[in-house]
């Protein structure tokens, strides 16, 4: 059976971007073996929405209880925030800068969560 998901993002700064999920947003984790890390990752999600591409992709967004003091809370930590706060009405979301010049999404739902559903029937 299923018991999980394991996400990866690539990068050409690698090390960096280790370091900024470890030293920076407090993640932990294991190590794989020669350095490779393994993140231990927060309740997660998935979202499948429609497209008009021709070509599938993929989205990751952090999620938070409250953006404005997370992103003031990264921003003390260096952590360049590359878009304003933005109101999508399912949510606030905002983008921040990975080592290496990559974004990553972060966003305070207003929908319910599915992670924090109780009963698994309904």
């Amino acid at each position: 059976m299923i018991n999980g998901i394991h996400a990866l993002l690539y990068t050409k700064e690698a090390e960096a971007v280790r370091a900024f999920f470890k030293d920076v947003l407090g993640f932990s984790g294991v190590d794989a073996g020669e350095g490779w890390l393994i993140f231990a990752l927060p309740p997660a999600e998935l979202g499948i929405h429609p497209t008009d591409d021709e070509e599938n992709s993929t989205e990751m967004y952090l999620m938070c209880d409250d953006i404005r003091a997370t992103v003031a809370e990264l921003e003390r930590k260096g952590v360049e925030i590359t878009s304003e706060i933005a109101d999508r009405g399912w949510g606030l979301v905002t983008t921040l800068r990975l080592p290496g010049g990559g974004e990553l999404g972060m966003y305070e739902p207003r929908h319910p969560l599915a992670h924090q559903k109780k009963n698994p029937e309904e």
